[in-house]
């Protein structure tokens, strides 16, 4: 809400004046039954508009002025109270967002981004939705209540006493739904979540539940999820709808009650029949606003109950927070101190490791599944910090660091390859919005992807559609290895780069390996070890721990774990 409070005071003013203007009609009334009844006599003649058809006039001129003031601030609240709805609605986006971002992966592995979705959309929306209609209908109340009461007291406290016997009820029964209603729109909003988390996966995996014929499986698991939305919301609209029912009842006893006793005092003489009217009608303007408060209070409780999921999420604090140094430049060495790590409620999968990579060197890691590779990678990136040991590069504890200098730093091609939703252009130049043409061309040629582009229709300017459904698993691959060349890191990791290629694509790859790693420290995670044959040094890895350390021929020789894995994809086991 930065800079809305100006917004905020002029809107709730326009909604002040508004009201003002629209409670003057039951004056105008009083008025014109006043000069039909007093003629010479009324009120306006006492002003000097003697003529009973220029009190007329003069009343005309009144109302076209009254309903022209009252259009004026209608439009100047709607408009205001509507750009502070949309305000308020875009910036608690971006800031939930934007907050959701900073969090540390860990975080993410235990939620689900259709619960995320829910928040960060569909609650922000329930927020503007009470910001447009609510909060204006909240003042006007207010303001009628407050503007009526001083006119009654001050035409006759009798009536008013009588007129204001419901309101101590409405308020008491307004707590009280409020109280009542909450935690049902708070379950609302949770299942609502649900339901969005599971269409979100079911869209994400369209392809597996083709191919398992899943189709009826998956209609009856959302339809369940969605029938316990459906009786969420029914309990919510079972209490809601009872409310203006209720209070209706309610305001109906101070509505007769000014009816009866203000005609007897007006029967009786003590009163006039132009201020008997006045009182009727702005009784019922006082009193029928009354009945929409079970509306307004419903939009209220469906806001707070979204506000509060926001805020929650807000209120998360990040576990891996930025470090106070900057990096302009790096060599680029790395080293592993004693490095431990599980993941949370698991086992370690990390112990005690070691290792040393000079800068400018390529380094390979080998294992079996669940070896604790990738984990490595992640640790690099502070994804994750280690429960125990450190990582420094270049000497400095990476914890030193600033997140986004750091990350800066490396260039990541993940097994697990992530295409944006646009042209093949804007998910290579991802890795560097500021490269050149020339560069990303030349990034192309050597991901071995840039034959393959000029060959579509579009060239570069192919739409690959979401995840880059439209491509093929190698040409999603070489794509990502692009992306990360552009970025030209001084450290370059390759986490299972050419898994989803064929060997003559994995050969050319190698080749470009070659030249792109000249110069750049590099780490290669791969389970064909045809790709890692000519890194530096390979570590091999086996239950979180190093079992070896060498170079290709010489672990071979010593026939361990490396060399059954070689002989395994070699054919020679």
């Amino acid at each position: 809400t930065k800079g809305m409070r100006p917004v905020i005071i002029r809107a709730s003013v326009y909604s002040f004046l508004n009201k003002i203007a629209d409670l003057a009609p039951p004056v105008l009334i009083g008025l014109a039954v006043d000069i039909v009844v007093e003629r010479q006599d009324s009120l306006l003649a006492s002003w000097g508009v003697v003529d009973e058809f220029n009190q007329l006039i003069v009343l005309a001129v009144l109302t076209v002025l009254v309903w022209g003031v009252e259009s004026v601030f209608e439009y100047l609240y709607q408009w205001e109270w509507k750009n502070v709805a949309q305000s308020i609605q875009h910036q608690m986006r971006i800031d939930a967002y934007s907050h959701v971002q900073n969090l540390d992966m860990g975080w993410f592995s235990d939620r689900q981004s259709g619960k995320l979705i829910s928040i960060i959309n569909d609650d922000v929306n329930q927020l503007e939705r009470f910001l447009n209609v609510g909060a204006n209908q909240l003042l006007q109340v207010g303001t009628t209540a407050l503007c009526v009461s001083i006119a009654f007291f001050y035409i006759s406290p009798g009536v008013a006493a009588l007129a204001m016997l419901p309101i101590p009820v409405i308020l008491w029964g307004s707590f009280l739904f409020q109280k009542k209603i909450a935690p049902r729109y708070l379950k609302v909003r949770e299942e609502a979540a649900i339901v969005n988390a599971q269409l979100s996966n079911n869209l994400s995996g369209m392809e597996t539940i083709k191919s398992f014929t899943a189709e009826q499986r998956e209609i009856s698991r959302l339809s369940n999820l969605s029938q316990s939305y459906l009786l969420a919301n029914r309990s919510a609209i079972r209490l809601s709808s009872s409310f203006s029912p209720l209070i209706r009842m309610v305001i109906v006893v101070g509505f007769t009650a000014t009816l009866i006793y203000g005609g007897q005092l007006t029967l009786e003489g003590t009163m006039s029949v132009a201020t008997y009217s006045v009182l009727v009608f702005l009784t019922q303007r006082l009193l029928w606003p009354l009945t929409r408060l079970g509306e307004t209070f419903d939009l209220y409780q469906r806001a707070m109950a979204s506000t509060t999921r926001i805020l929650d999420l807000l209120e998360v604090q990040p576990l891996i927070t930025d470090g106070p140094s900057s990096i302009s430049s790096i060599e680029g060495s790395i080293r592993f101190d004693n490095v431990g790590f599980g993941y949370l409620g698991r086992e370690q999968i990390i112990t005690n490791f070691s290792f040393n990579i000079e800068a400018g060197k390529t380094v390979a890691i080998v294992g079996p599944t669940g070896s604790g590779k990738s984990t490595i990678v992640r640790l690099l990136l502070r994804f994750y910090d280690p429960q125990r040991g450190d990582i420094f590069i270049d000497n400095v504890n990476i914890t030193e660091f600033s997140l986004h200098d750091l990350r800066q730093k490396i260039g990541l091609v993940s097994q697990s390859i992530y295409l944006f939703d646009g042209s093949i252009a804007d998910n290579i130049m991802y890795g560097n919005p500021h490269a050149s043409s020339e560069d990303m061309l030349e990034a192309s040629k050597l991901a071995e992807i840039h034959d393959f582009i000029c060959s579509l229709p579009d060239g570069y300017e192919t739409i690959i559609g979401e995840r880059g459904q439209k491509l093929s698993g190698g040409q999603r691959q070489r794509i990502s290895i692009a992306r990360a060349i552009i970025k030209d890191p001084p450290i370059l990791i390759l986490d299972e780069a050419t898994s989803a290629v064929d060997n003559e694509t994995e050969a050319a790859i190698q080749r470009s390996l070659a030249k792109v790693s000249k110069d750049r420290t590099t780490i290669l995670i791969a389970h064909r070890l045809s790709t890692i044959r000519d890194a530096h040094s390979i570590i091999v890895m086996d239950k979180g721990e190093i079992t070896a350390v060498g170079r290709h021929d010489a672990l071979v020789s010593q026939g361990q774990l490396y060399a059954r894995l070689w002989a395994v994809q070699t054919g020679e086991s």
